[in-house]
């Protein structure tokens, strides 16, 4: 499946649901979202059969988003249900990981490939103001249960936060010393809660290299620039969304858990799927892959186009 540019589109974002035991500052107001009704959001058989035309489209990655998606009853029916897709090479989920102790050898078995797991702070304190809600032992808990559980290659994701986590790049990194982790560091972008934060907050992936002088750049995976300090197992990830925009090789669309596909995350156009099935659902996932912009326009000052949070997005 391929765009108007040319750009190969093959990797699904699916949303859930908008819920989450979190309120990170920079995703969501202290109140939460308002919360829809349950008719509102796509029943895990509508979920299933968007993921079906994708994969019949060519889609050949799908992640699991949120919101929380453990919070989602019934995922773990949903990952069993996708995994049977014949041509989907690879299942992954998005997790802030505090469900994580209790799921993730149940995750693996419905047939999960890899986990990413949100971690910005390893101090308590700070995880719990950053968050709202939560507590970093529960995640720290969740990554060993998923390595107990045989999951291997999990990425975990750290936003920059100028002024807030920039002090923690060396200790967030050692998470990779012994571990087979990817620690990667992304760029915080003007959407949603944080569209008009100070500029101060928005911090260039070179803070990483300054912090570390001692990485070496050993390729790339997707959108994020790979790094690994020597003699360590696993790898340091810059993903530059503001400083060094990918929009050129994005090969991703999002479908929100009420059922709009969003050619790009930074746009206001959606293309409702909800009610559509066989060859009516996978032209409009056609058209929707097909109408992806040449890119955003955040690194020239504007703030994101889209309407909705983050996690009412899928992230």
């Amino acid at each position: 499946m391929q765009d108007l540019r040319g750009r190969t589109v093959d990797y699904l974002r699916l949303s859930v649901t908008d819920l989450c035991n979190y309120r990170c500052l920079y995703c969501m107001g202290e109140d939460g979202v308002c919360k829809k009704d349950h008719s509102q959001i796509l029943a895990l058989e509508e979920l299933a059969e968007i993921g079906r035309a994708a994969v019949a489209c060519g889609v050949r990655k799908i992640r699991l988003t949120g919101g929380e998606p453990l919070v989602r009853r019934g995922i773990l029916d949903l990952c069993r249900m996708l995994r049977k897709l014949e041509g989907l090479k690879e299942l992954t989920l998005t997790t802030n990981g505090a469900a994580l102790p209790a799921m993730a050898a149940a995750l693996k078995a419905a047939g999960v490939d890899r986990l990413n797991v949100s971690l910005d702070t390893l101090q308590p304190e700070k995880f719990r103001a950053l968050t709202r809600l939560g507590e970093l032992q529960q995640t720290l808990s969740g990554l060993a249960a998923a390595e107990a559980a045989g999951f291997t290659g999990t990425k975990i994701n750290t936003v920059l936060l100028g002024g807030i986590n920039d002090d923690e790049i060396a200790d967030l990194a050692a998470l990779t010393r012994e571990k087979d982790l990817c620690l990667r560091f992304i760029e915080l972008m003007p959407l949603g809660e944080c569209a008009n934060w100070p500029r101060e907050r928005f911090l260039s992936a070179d803070a990483v290299l300054q912090a570390l002088p001692q990485l070496e750049r050993i390729g790339g995976d997707g959108v994020a620039e790979l790094y690994r300090i020597p003699g360590w197992r696993g790898t340091v990830g810059l993903i530059r969304p503001m400083s060094r925009c990918f929009c050129a090789a994005c090969s991703r669309i999002r479908v929100t858990a009420d059922g709009k596909l969003k050619p790009c995350l930074h746009s206001d156009q959606e293309i409702p799927l909800r009610g559509l099935r066989g060859a009516e659902l996978e032209a409009a996932i056609r058209r929707g892959a097909a109408a992806k912009p040449a890119g955003h326009r955040l690194a020239a000052g504007h703030s994101s186009e889209a309407v909705r949070t983050m996690n009412e997005i899928g992230g």
